[in-house]
């Protein structure tokens, strides 16, 4: 019997963030009928729109991408006991460093040029996390505040890049004055998966980057140290793991992971910076990431799912005719359901530990 009732309680476990979901859509349906719109027809064009046709599928996977990278840079920093909140601002600078790359060496050849180009992304972003690390390592700055803030440099940053020293020329000889930057040569474009679709190649890096993230914090010394910090701080510092470096090191990672987010979005999908680029996928990497179980393998369905909210919105808006803001509050109530159902399986844990 004891077996038995592991099991269940792992299966339980297992499903709490699909029923949070499920609570989320059901008080969702509320919202909708005090509006008058039938829910049936709403949840039905969600789906059909993210899931019912080859255009649908392959937008709610380019959607899915940049939020299982960032949900990988997510996961390690938990996992190592440090709340990385920036992957907004570590997401723009990735972006922009990409661009950068991209741009200042138009005429070599893709082969050279594209590597180059993702792993100016990684290394933007990896900078922008490791200005908290150091941070919290040598002055016990706190993560979240640092990091936050990073995101509003971030954005300032890229605003003043995007109207000024990045802008287009085109823009500035038209008078329009856009802030984005000059299209990106096409040999550095990533590959279309899909035909006349935005399906790209950077569905492909970030799945084999989930199964390497894995290996590497389950298979790797260094791995193992990530998650000792993270799950007793002081364990670890007395096993003789120095726990401030590899706290640095976690939002290192986070921030190379959601740098390369924005490589691969201003790479495969958009082929220029812009304004808005980010499109919320800092914040909702975290959500993607929880609902995963801060496991990267867990973190790819998870993806999918929203991201596939992500697109299906769209169409639920436009099917039924409600008003934007609601569609920004049922994508909020999955948020605050799917995470307090993190909090909840972790208390229960905490009480099983207690009371057997």
């Amino acid at each position: 019997m004891p077996y038995v009732k592991r099991i269940l309680s792992g299966w339980a476990e297992a499903l709490l963030p699909v029923a949070a979901v499920a609570l989320a859509l059901l008080i969702g349906a509320g919202m909708l009928l005090a509006l008058g719109a039938d829910p049936l027809k709403a949840y039905s064009a969600m789906l059909q729109g993210a899931a019912g046709s080859v255009s649908g599928i392959t937008q709610t996977l380019v959607k899915a991408t940049p939020l299982l990278l960032v949900g990988l840079g997510i996961t390690i920093a938990f996992r190592g006991g440090v709340i990385n909140i920036g992957g907004e601002g570590q997401l723009i600078v990735g972006a922009l460093a990409a661009t950068a790359m991209a741009l200042a060496f138009p005429e070599w050849p893709g082969v050279i040029l594209l590597p180059l180009a993702l792993a100016a992304g990684v290394a933007g972003g990896a900078a922008w996390g490791g200005v908290p690390g150091v941070l919290k390592a040598r002055l016990g700055v706190n993560e979240i505040l640092s990091t936050i803030m990073m995101n509003q440099i971030a954005i300032q940053l890229s605003n003043y890049l995007l109207r000024g020293p990045m802008i287009d020329p085109a823009e500035i000889a038209r008078g329009t004055q856009i802030a984005q930057s000059a299209q990106l040569p096409q040999q550095v474009w990533l590959i279309r998966l899909v035909p006349r679709t935005l399906l790209n190649g950077g569905a492909i890096i970030a799945v084999v980057m989930a199964v390497l993230v894995y290996i590497f914090l389950w298979r790797t010394t260094i791995g193992y140290r990530i998650r000792a910090v993270g799950l007793n701080a002081e364990a670890a510092r007395y096993a003789g793991i120095r726990v401030p470096v590899y706290q640095a090191l976690a939002l290192v990672l986070g921030g190379a992971f959601a740098g390369l987010a924005g490589a691969v979005e201003v790479l495969g999908v958009q082929h220029r910076m812009l304004e808005g680029l980010s499109g919320g996928y800092g914040f909702s990497g975290i959500v993607a990431a929880l609902f995963g179980k801060l496991h990267p393998l867990g973190a790819i369905p998870a993806s999918i799912l929203f991201g596939g909210l992500l697109v299906g919105a769209d169409k639920m808006q436009r099917a039924v005719q409600v008003p934007s803001a609601l569609i920004g509050a049922l994508q909020g109530l999955v948020v605050l359901f799917v995470v307090s159902s993190d909090i909840w399986a972790r208390y229960r844990a905490r009480r099983r530990q207690t009371y057997g």
